[in-house]
């Protein structure tokens, strides 16, 4: 089969047998495609699209190009839980020991931040100590002590999906939807699990900002997910605002324990209850979504959830005196206060220029190479449909650096409009699609 043939073939929207899509993938992934021909058909897909067939294929080949792993010897339901990406999410470190708790294991590899979102993996390793990077023998032995475990994508996991990434993310082709799905669903396959939530963010703070872009991709997700016999619920949640009220990396665990803790409600607790009860009654440790919010409930405010937390952090190296403690923790060099000028009601927040504050102040990546400062970051106080009064604080920002903290204030303070009227709240769960 001719390399040229093939991508003309998709260009011209015809469908790509099995045959064909593994030798593509499986000659760019040896070395033996070019990039430049590689990048021609990843634009030939971003285009003409896959059907359900290719999709499923596509994904197949790229769980296939590593290793996957066994979980046999674990006797009990492995549901993990996927989030598309949004500002203050961080959903991953409630749920995994609240589910975790709930005789549920949660085999979880997670990624970096990148642009204006953070990252489930700079998150954990603001955490002195913490250990993301552990071998599959490892990632198995903590999973089984204490029923979750959460890493990055190893060497030997997907390493198509690695290659085929990083070439998307230099050819403008990240937001396919069949791509998005090979990406996605290739690493939670090779994880072992028996079931998956979805979590697919919608609103001006997501990758995907239009609803009905955010269910078509759902719907790829499910379709895909049924293919290969997994269980899986999806649910289409708002990001027209930060999720919580902190944003970046410390920030965000310290505000995840407050939640595990049962001291903070709110959104941030109300969406992790919801999804923590998908994968307890995925597990069927529940007869019901609805009772699996009680159980999530119930391991929250015993403490379980948290206890379960800390033997986690303290099997993957990390120092949970900071999560006991979390006054011991360093501070920023530089904070500022930013106040309201104007009494009214919080009208909008454009969620994405928030997140490039906090990208600003340090706590996310311009490039993959730029350092992370696990102290910088926002804590943000209102939410769409607050009242406010003149001087009332928006936000805290916090930076190593007095010029990054002039350059987030301008962002914040350009990214909100307020109105004389009451505003109505978003809803948070938008859809929920099985």
């Amino acid at each position: 089969m001719n390399t040229v043939e093939l991508i003309r073939k998709k260009r011209d929207g015809e469908t790509l047998s099995e045959k064909e899509i593994e030798l593509l993938v499986n000659s760019y992934t040896k070395g033996k495609i070019p990039d430049y021909q590689f990048s021609a058909l990843l634009m030939a897909i971003f285009f003409s699209g896959m059907n359900t067939n290719e999709t499923a294929e596509l994904t197949e080949t790229m769980l296939h190009s590593g290793k996957t792993v066994d979980l046999s010897s674990i006797k009990g339901a492995k549901i993990d839980k996927h989030s598309t990406g949004g500002v203050g999410d961080k959903t991953s470190l409630i749920l995994a020991p609240v589910v975790a708790a709930a005789g549920v294991y949660v085999p979880m590899i997670s990624g970096r931040g990148l642009g204006h979102t953070g990252g489930t993996l700079d998150k954990l390793e603001s955490i002195p100590g913490f250990r993301t990077n552990l071998n599959l023998r490892e990632f198995k032995k903590v999973l089984k002590k204490c029923g979750a475990v959460l890493i990055g994508q190893t060497k030997e996991i997907a390493p198509a999906d690695k290659l085929i990434y990083s070439l998307r993310d230099v050819t403008a082709t990240v937001e396919s939807i069949p791509l998005i799905t090979g990406s996605i669903m290739s690493k939670k396959l090779a994880e072992g699990i028996d079931g998956l939530v979805l979590d697919v963010k919608t609103g001006n703070g997501a990758f995907m900002q239009k609803q009905s872009d955010s269910i078509k991709l759902a719907s790829s997700l499910i379709n895909t997910a049924k293919l290969f016999d997994k269980k899986v619920i999806a649910f289409i949640t708002d990001m027209n605002q930060p999720l919580g009220n902190y944003i970046g990396n410390w920030l965000e665990v310290y505000e995840s324990i407050e939640v595990l803790k049962g001291k903070r409600k709110g959104d941030l607790y109300n969406i992790s209850l919801i999804l923590s009860a998908a994968m307890i009654f995925l597990g069927k440790k529940a007869a019901s979504i609805e009772e699996g919010k009680s159980v999530a409930k119930n391991l929250i405010s015993s403490g379980k959830a948290y206890e379960k937390f800390l033997q986690l952090v303290k099997l993957q190296g990390g120092d949970i005196k900071y999560l006991e403690k979390p006054g011991l923790y360093p501070k920023a060099k530089v904070k500022k206060i930013i106040r309201v000028k104007r009494k009214g009601f919080l009208k909008t927040i454009n969620t994405f220029q928030i997140g490039m504050a906090a990208t600003e102040l340090g706590a996310g990546r311009k490039t993959k190479d730029d350092k992370i400062d696990s102290t910088a970051g926002i804590i943000f106080n209102l939410k769409i449909g607050d009242e406010v009064k003149k001087n009332d604080v928006i936000a805290e920002i916090f930076s190593s650096s007095k010029s990054r903290i002039e350059d987030a204030e301008e962002r914040i303070n350009n990214a909100l409009t307020f109105s004389d009227s009451k505003v109505k709240k978003p809803k948070l769960v938008k859809r929920i699609i099985m």
